[in-house]
């Protein structure tokens, strides 16, 4: 019986800090993410949205920027990763179950660069890093891109 009111006093003790209660965060075996085909397009860009949806049954948190890179049939990053469009400032999104954060993809026109700065070529899809986490998830998607890291074709904006 002691053992059990120690329990207890510790239990709330770390909810009362806080520690208890946080939300953790997602982590990529979680999510599901996925692109919207529809793209809106301006001069030389097409915007896409980027979701991560949380299937793991439990609440949890993502904050940041995802990683982004066009990769080719056998997973092999082309050209530059996706750089930060700081538009906007990161702030933390709480996805319940099956609720979906999203983050802005802008895809450049490849057509847009010198030849000798990107070598066109036609990515298989995305593979894409939930922000903090260290594994990946890929997301088929074709599309033109650059091989060659001198150019900067893909950018990506804070999830919300």
């Amino acid at each position: 019986m002691l053992a059990s009111a120690a329990t207890i006093a510790a239990t709330a003790s770390l909810a009362s800090t806080g520690r208890a209660s946080a939300t953790p965060r997602c982590s990529t075996s979680g999510l599901v993410i996925w692109l919207s085909t529809t793209g809106n397009g301006t001069a030389g860009s097409i915007y896409y949205s980027l979701y991560l949806t949380n299937l793991s049954g439990r609440t949890c948190t993502v904050r940041g920027y995802p990683g982004v890179s066009a990769v080719n049939l056998y997973g092999h990053r082309l050209g530059r990763s996706a750089l930060r469009d700081t538009v906007q400032n990161p702030g933390v999104v709480t996805l319940a179950p099956t609720a979906t954060a999203t983050a802005v993809l802008r895809i450049v026109d490849a057509g847009n660069f010198t030849a000798s700065a990107c070598r066109e070529v036609t990515a298989a899809g995305l593979r894409v890093y939930p922000p903090g986490q260290a594994a990946s998830k890929l997301v088929p998607f074709p599309f033109k891109t650059c091989s060659r890291s001198g150019a900067a074709n893909l950018s990506v904006r804070a999830l919300t």
